[in-house]
């Protein structure tokens, strides 16, 4: 598997519960010695216009929100297949929303 990259969105398997959806890549890519972990921003079109979700416009996204308070670290097999990435101005509004909910 290619080795994810930070601002990438990719779909995931979020288990049972959390369905298969699109996700943001929040880390850095991985080392051959680091655990094969990646941290993601889920995306969802269950929209519940709270002050942690953003919305952002890519050709490869229903409508929807990246919703920070649903980070998540999961073992990178957990990734299907990329779908593209978000522009630096689109990431910025995500890590600014999972900053605010993390208190960074």
């Amino acid at each position: 598997m290619t080795n994810p990259n930070r601002g990438d969105v990719w779909i995931a398997n979020l288990g049972f519960a959390a369905k298969v959806r699109p996700c943001l890549v929040m880390s850095i890519p991985l080392e051959p010695v680091d655990r094969v972990l990646v941290t993601l921003v889920p995306h969802t079109t269950s929209v519940q216009n709270t002050r942690f979700e953003v919305a952002v416009r890519a050709p490869f996204l229903k409508s929807g929100v990246f919703d920070a308070q649903q980070i998540l670290t999961v073992p990178q097999v957990k990734l299907i297949r990329k779908l593209g990435n978000l522009p630096a101005d689109q990431m910025l509004l995500v890590e600014t929303a999972v900053r605010f909910w993390l208190a960074l």
